[in-house]
């Protein structure tokens, strides 16, 4: 496959959602608040983004430091401090929505939420799932629309969503309904008063923009904000933004955010090209989030994927979106 996800729900270390928004709110937790254990974490001042203060990394930096181990808290502190996708899980859209935009909001930022729940996910691989079928989506759906409200939110919406249609591992009885619900997608999020969609549309390794370009228009590209390059894997930021501007100037010249998470030393190279993608040894933490590019059309760095959380079972690593402390010491020791 020419790209990979496994960052969604499934293993998700959560709280539930009605739990977060409740412990979040009550606590009056702000981007510089105290995380986890008294682990204070703090957003780049070239970020509007929030830092959820009870992150896993937070948390492990929190576990690391009641250990003595000082040197790796530190390290885990460089993933803590910075605001990562919150993927939002199938049980309870509305309050998981709710709570993570009203926090980022009291701190005076805006939420980055990922929406993956489109049924028949990810072909039956790592992260299969998704939601029972179009009309539990669309339900789904309504509840993330009411949780963000008129609170400032960028919705990256449905990683891989597109790049299965069009490599044909979606079967064609559910392909009509895919573009009509991620269609439909796009209009619910961007008819809220501050809410930013951006459609994923591949990576930098699917190398050719005409392949992708024509789903990217009939899921409703024109009326979202722009669209996501290199969304959990490993291009580099110039080679992401080339492959951005290429696909851009297919569809109307829209902007796009790159997924900086973990691409500081570019794609893994080495053994079976359908693997390079899940949990790369030697990678390193990319460009923190920030709205300040190297081209006007890119309109944000995001850690979209959450560094430290698995691809799946391989290499050595726990199920999809498992926190992997391990894995996280090895981004921080490769920037």
């Amino acid at each position: 496959m020419y790209g990979k996800w496994g960052a969604g729900p499934a293993g998700r270390a959560g709280v539930s959602a009605v739990l977060l928004g409740a412990a979040l709110l009550a606590a009056g937790c702000s981007a510089g608040d105290e995380g986890a254990g008294g682990a204070p974490v703090t957003p780049r001042p070239a970020s509007p983004y929030w830092v959820n203060p009870d992150g896993n990394a937070a948390r492990q930096v929190a576990a690391y430091e009641k250990a003595g181990r000082k040197a790796e808290a530190e390290r885990i502190r460089e993933i803590a401090e910075q605001p990562v996708g919150e993927w939002l899980g199938p049980k309870d859209p509305e309050g998981e929505a709710r709570g993570f935009t009203e926090a980022a909001a009291k701190s005076g930022r805006g939420a980055l939420l990922v929406l993956y729940n489109i049924p028949h996910r990810d072909c039956g691989q790592y992260s299969r799932g998704g939601a029972a079928d179009g009309a539990a989506y669309r339900t789904w759906l309504a509840g993330v629309a009411r949780g963000i409200g008129d609170r400032p939110a960028t919705v990256i919406l449905e990683p891989d969503a597109l790049l299965h249609l069009v490599d044909g591992c979606t079967p064609e009885e559910f392909r009509e309904e895919r573009y009509d619900l991620l269609a439909g997608a796009v209009t619910t999020l961007t008819s809220l008063k501050n809410t930013k969609v951006y459609l994923d549309a591949g990576n930098a390794g699917w190398g050719h923009p005409d392949q992708i370009f024509e789903p990217l228009r009939s899921a409703g590209v024109e009326d979202a904000d722009g669209f996501a390059v290199n969304v959990s894997n490993f291009y580099s930021t110039p080679d992401s933004i080339a492959y951005g501007k290429r696909l851009a100037a297919k569809v109307g010249g829209k902007h796009f955010v790159v997924d900086t998470s973990r691409n500081g030393n570019g794609p893994y190279t080495q053994g079976a090209p359908a693997e390079r993608w899940c949990n790369p040894p030697g990678r390193a933490l990319g460009e923190t989030p920030t709205t300040n590019t190297a081209d006007p059309l890119a309109d944000a760095y995001l850690w979209i994927k959450r560094p430290g959380e698995s691809d799946g079972e391989c290499k050595g690593g726990p199920k999809a979106g498992a926190w992997w402390p391990e894995y996280a010491l090895d981004l921080t020791d490769g920037r």
